[in-house]
């Protein structure tokens, strides 16, 4: 469907590996020194900073999945319609001219409205669109983003596009071309604020990204781009921001806070290192974290080299909050000082939409909103992943079988062609339902959230069998005489539910009376035991392939295919040729839980 009319910018941002400098704004709010006994009181001056992070495409309180306006349990609301009126309030409160307002990352990815303006109205074709993202953005007036890693998702045109249309740097310190190891995009941002009678205050922020892009999005970053630590990154740029005389720090990282990573050992960096960076290296005032999905009001980290204090906030993901940090200076000795730093979080479900906002995406919106209620097929029943988690679910088994097909249609005339095509798909959502009757892009999209893409991998039954022993960790160890909780038996050592695996094409039993490692039973091939040395093609989407989640053997297996197009996208071309979606052309139970060998349901 055409848009009903293009947008073009009237001026483009800071592009390539230069350093964005903004122009100095003026402060008012600033308090001029006084004289009291003789003496000056010291000039002060206060400094709002406010971020986001994780809006994942997500401009107006919408499911476009549910063809409704967004509701949850939490009563939360979404977007950066609400962001924008936040965002009014807090410079009305403060002054504009005191406030900065950045973004820590993962933006261009997400909603079917992202999808569309990247892949079937792209932005990189001739004349193309501008990105919503960017629209939205600019309108509100941000000054700076870090690069999350859901960015290089449609390939580094489709990021460099963005980029271009964006009024704001896309900061990443630590996303460094491959060949000269030098900065890629924009390492930081200064902005100067002007403080009557005193020297202007001059902010530094650091944008930094997440190393596991490297994995993430191999097939396009491969040879590249490259991605080292933030802590390495942090040690070298804090000080030369320093250097440069900065009078605040502050970090926007594309990496949560808990010291953890889902990659295992494949990488040397941590994927979630905000603390370490605090707590390693000096001369940071505050940390944006993102990444990680959580809301962090405010988390202080103590500097164990300076022993100062570093705070820290992570706003909830789509916009559902808005972090806020409240500087105090103190202009002493000729310089000035930051004497202390808050942070708080504001919810979006306490306003309503930007008018501005919701005037100007509402093309765009409308557009996406027809895309997805296309009627592409017919389903004989109603499929639901309610209970996919612990049940073998039709409705995953449609994924694993689209993917067996896509993939034995691509290695037809191939060495690998009679090997045996299996293939993995986790319960992505507890809620995602196509119901019988008409089906919709917006009800096969809402069963893949993700936009994966598919590769095909040979591995052996025994690589196989571990695999399968590692997805069944998942699962909390029940013993048999237990009463069973389906809430409370899945999510094991807070495995989420996108990191445990169906696998197709092959019959198991799941024990969870057992020891993680010993609880895959009865596993069998064409009814037969599994020959520990049959080879199998894995049809895996890229995400397992490219080592996320940790999973054994399949990051280091013979890449035999792989493609571009979007797993969700074959599902939808799939049910469009059958017309029907019919369970028994595709569902079959596979796997089952046990304890001690008697099933659990």
């Amino acid at each position: 469907m055409p848009l009903n009319r293009r947008k073009f910018l009237k001026k483009s941002a800071v592009t390539g590996a230069g350093v964005a400098l903004a122009g100095a704004a003026a402060a008012p709010a600033a308090q001029a020194a006084e004289v009291t006994g003789g003496k000056k009181s010291p000039t002060r001056y206060s400094l709002t900073v406010m971020g986001t992070t994780d809006l994942h495409g997500h401009v107006f309180n919408w499911d476009y999945f549910k063809d409704a306006e967004y509701t949850d349990k939490a009563g939360n609301a979404q977007g950066l319609a609400r962001i924008s009126t936040l965002v009014n309030e807090i410079r009305k409160e403060k002054g504009r001219c005191n406030t900065l307002l950045l973004d820590a990352g993962d933006t261009i990815q997400g909603t079917p409205l992202t999808y569309y303006y990247a892949k079937v109205d792209p932005i990189t074709a001739q004349g193309g669109p501008v990105h919503p993202m960017a629209q939205a953005m600019n309108a509100i007036g941000f000054d700076a983003a870090a690069l999350g890693n859901h960015e290089f998702n449609y390939g580094i045109e489709t990021l460099r596009k963005f980029e271009s249309q964006c009024h704001f740097p896309l900061l990443g310190a630590n996303a460094l071309d491959a060949k000269t190891l030098k900065p890629a995009f924009p390492p930081y941002f200064i902005k100067k604020f002007h403080v009557p009678g005193a020297p202007p205050v001059k902010v530094a922020v650091l944008g930094l990204t997440n190393p596991g892009i490297a994995i993430w999005d191999k097939a396009y970053v491969q040879g590249k781009l490259t991605f080292p630590g933030l802590e390495e990154q942090a040690a070298k740029w804090v000080p030369k921001l320093r250097s440069m005389g900065a009078d605040v720090v502050v970090v926007s990282a594309h990496s949560g806070s808990s010291g953890t990573s889902s990659y295992g050992d494949q990488l040397p960096y941590i994927e979630n290192s905000a603390a370490l960076v605090a707590q390693q290296v000096p001369g940071i005032d505050a940390i944006l974290v993102g990444h990680a999905h959580v809301e962090i009001p405010e988390l202080k980290v103590t500097n164990t080299e300076t022993g100062r204090t570093v705070v820290l906030s992570e706003p909830l993901a789509y916009a559902e909050r808005l972090s806020v940090f409240d500087f105090e200076l103190v202009f002493e000795k000729g310089k000035w000082q930051v004497e202390s730093v808050a942070a708080t979080v504001r919810n979006s479900n306490s306003v309503a939409d930007d008018p501005q906002i919701t005037k100007l995406l509402k093309d765009e919106h409308d557009v996406v909103v027809a895309y997805v209620n296309q009627v592409v097929g017919t389903a004989t029943e109603t499929l639901t992943t309610v209970e996919a988690r612990y049940k073998d679910a039709p409705i995953i088994d449609l994924i694993t079988k689209v993917q067996e097909d896509v993939v034995k249609a691509a290695l037809v005339g191939t060495q690998y062609a009679s090997l045996p095509v299996i293939a993995q798909a986790s319960p992505f959502s507890r809620t995602s339902e196509i119901p019988a009757g008409e089906v919709t892009i917006r009800g096969l999209s809402s069963l893949y959230v993700y936009d994966n893409t598919l590769v095909a991998k040979v591995m052996t039954g025994a690589q196989i069998r571990a695999y399968l022993e590692y997805s069944a960790n998942y699962f909390v160890r029940t013993a048999a005489d237990a009463t069973i909780d389906v809430e409370k038996l899945t999510n094991a050592n807070g495995r989420p539910d996108y990191n445990y695996d169906y696998v197709s094409g092959l019959q198991y039993d799941i024990d969870i009376a057992q020891a993680e490692g010993s609880r895959i039973k009865n596993l069998t091939y064409n009814g037969a035991a599994l020959d520990d040395a049959q080879q199998f093609v894995f049809a895996v989407n890229n995400y397992r392939a490219n080592g996320g989640g940790a999973f054994p053997h399949v990051a280091s297996a013979t890449e035999v295919w792989s493609e571009s197009t979007e797993i969700r996208t074959r599902i939808a071309e799939w049910v469009t040729a059958k017309g029907t979606l019919d369970p028994k052309e595709f569902a079959s139970v596979d796997w089952k839980l046990t304890r001690d060998g008697t099933p659990v349901f």
